[in-house]
């Protein structure tokens, strides 16, 4: 007779109101309490050699620890053989044991394991991550006598082989390409958010995955802490999944999320800012992580920039960035994550009374960046924006650290990766044909260095060459930047919430010269800005006051007869 198999969620709908109240975020119980319980024996028992007068983990560690680690060993079925939940994922700020907390995981996986032969890898992306990996597991081994009969140490090669199974525990640096052909029962892939900003790195977790398939009691097991900048690739695609299973937006009973960040409501409201608060995304406050020190280098950050703040808030508060804000940035940036109103091209054409365009980029390496500013029919002061950018796939192999983002933008539906040179441009010039044909199209803002393959492809859709506009740019687009920033900081310019945008906004760099400003593509370095100097174009139009054609409550034109 097959024995029943346990009920379980991953999904903790709750957590808000748990983790302000310092309750557990763990959504359920270890699923074989048995397996659980051996685990958390042998965990307690290893000794932190780095730790004043090097006391046993049991002596130390918080209980929020010591159920993620029965959480993972609790999802075995030592019957069947079979890990129920196979994924997990933690996000905790920085100082909260993660390195620990993956070298006790992973070197207790090695002792439950047997496998003969077991291949168990902790993937890092940095030697130093990998480092900060490995000396723990050498640490725990070399302190214990059972453990040093029991094991062998390889520290050139950052290995552990278990003597009895000859299963191997290795800590790889993602620079080693060491990954490839590997068949692991168990991965802990750290520090996820350096690998979103790598260009390779989905297809370095899938072959370190590879074995999963295969090895049914496998897992794997995501750490980080948040990213430094937004979050992009890999990372961004885990952080959004863990937060919809939490949420119970998704259901994937075996995928197992353990997020400590702060509620929207409380971040809205700053109440993160408050070190009374630091509490909540630091649940080893008190153990690993001392709210004295965490005080003082909030002190230390809160005037001393923004850049320098949110770097604090990203690394000990688990504070997502949603735009990158740096010294020299442009004032509107301030101001542009306040007007995000998700809509789409067609319902701007479809409720604006007149509607101009701005094109910029288009060099090989550049994006072509395209701006739709419509001018609201029901309140004109109200202008709306809608953006678009392509990239030639020669852009791609050229700013390999952009790959990510771009893939991001991609699925996003706001940027279009094209195969050969011109398809840009053909695709551009039929969205600017589709607007123009609605009759409320005004005029259309270009560099006046514009590439003359746009300004064909323009007018060989069928749009009359004196529809384009050149726009002065430079120190002379400086009029225009203060219009598109004055717009925001009113909330009457607003935007349809494109992560597209919000990068390319984050890389605008003011220059001062003399009593003047420019933003230019050559001031912001590797981050592109080619949709904002094309926003800037559109707004250059619209702050001429152009007239409305008249149309009625429908959007179609009308005639009007003045007798």
């Amino acid at each position: 007779m097959t024995a029943m198999l346990p009920e379980w969620t991953t999904a903790c709908p709750d957590w808000e109101e748990r983790i302000v109240k310092k309750q557990s975020l763990m959504p359920c119980e270890p699923l074989f309490p048995k397996v659980a319980d051996v685990a958390e024996r042998i965990f307690k028992e290893l000794i932190l050699v780095d730790v004043m007068d090097s006391p046993k983990m049991g002596d130390v560690t918080l209980d929020w620890v010591i159920e993620f680690v029965r959480a993972i060993f609790g999802a075995y079925n030592p019957s069947t053989k079979r890990r129920l939940i196979r994924e997990f994922f933690l996000l905790i700020s920085k100082k909260n044991t993660k390195s620990t907390i993956a070298a006790g995981v992973m070197l207790v996986a090695l002792l439950l394991n047997d496998r003969l032969s077991a291949e168990l890898i902790i993937l890092a992306p940095t030697k130093e991550v990998a480092d900060n990996s490995f000396n723990p597991i050498r640490d725990f081994i070399k302190a214990d006598e059972e453990l040093s009969a029991m094991i062998n140490i390889s520290e050139h090669t950052k290995t552990v082989t278990h003597l009895g199974t000859g299963a191997t525990l290795k800590v790889i640096a993602a620079e080693s390409n060491a990954a490839a052909g590997k068949k692991a029962s168990i991965i802990l892939i750290d520090e996820v958010w350096l690998f979103g900003k790598r260009a390779n790195a989905e297809s370095m977790f899938r072959e370190a995955k590879g074995g999963l398939a295969s090895r049914p009691e496998g897992c794997v097991i995501y750490l980080s802490t948040m990213s430094d900048e937004v979050p992009c690739g890999v990372f961004k695609q885990l952080l959004d999944y863990a937060r919809d299973v939490r949420d119970g937006i998704k259901e994937d009973k075996a995928f197992l999320p353990l997020i400590y960040e702060f509620p929207k409501h409380l971040v809205e409201a700053g109440k993160h800012l408050k070190p009374e608060n630091f509490y909540i995304t630091n649940p080893n406050l008190g153990a690993s992580v001392d709210l004295e020190y965490l005080i003082s280098e909030f002190n230390k950050v809160k005037d001393a920039g923004e850049e320098s703040l949110r770097d604090f808030l990203a690394k000990h508060l688990n504070i997502e960035i949603g735009m990158n804000l740096r010294a020299n940035r442009w004032a509107g940036a301030e101001y542009w994550n306040q007007q995000k109103h998700v809509f789409s091209l067609e319902q701007l054409i479809e409720q604006s009374e007149l509607i101009t365009l701005g094109i910029d980029g288009g060099g090989l390496d550049d994006l072509l960046g395209f701006a739709a500013l419509g001018r609201l029919k029901k309140d004109p002061r109200i202008w709306w924006l809608w953006s678009k950018a392509w990239a030639n796939k020669l852009a791609l192999e050229r700013r390999k650290e952009n790959i990510p983002k771009y893939r991001d933008f991609e699925k996003e539906g706001s940027l279009v990766v094209v195969d050969k040179v011109g398809e840009d441009i053909d695709q551009l010039a039929l969205i600017a044909k589709q607007i123009y044909d609605s009759g409320k199209l005004d005029k259309i803002g270009l560099d006046p260095q514009g590439l003359g393959g746009l300004i064909d492809g323009l007018t060989g859709s069928g749009i009359p060459e004196e529809v384009l506009v050149a726009v002065p740019q430079g120190h002379k687009l400086m009029g225009y930047i203060m219009t598109t920033e004055r717009k925001l900081a009113e909330g009457n310019l607003w935007h349809a919430g494109q992560q597209l945008m919000v990068w390319c906004v984050g890389n605008a760099r003011v220059v001062m010269i003399g009593n003047g400003m420019r933003i230019t593509k050559q001031d912001s370095g590797i981050g592109k800005i080619d949709p904002v100097i094309a926003m800037f174009n559109a707004v250059a139009l619209m702050s001429l006051a152009p007239e409305a054609k008249n149309f009625d409550i429908d959007g179609y034109l009308e005639d009007v007869v003045i007798a």
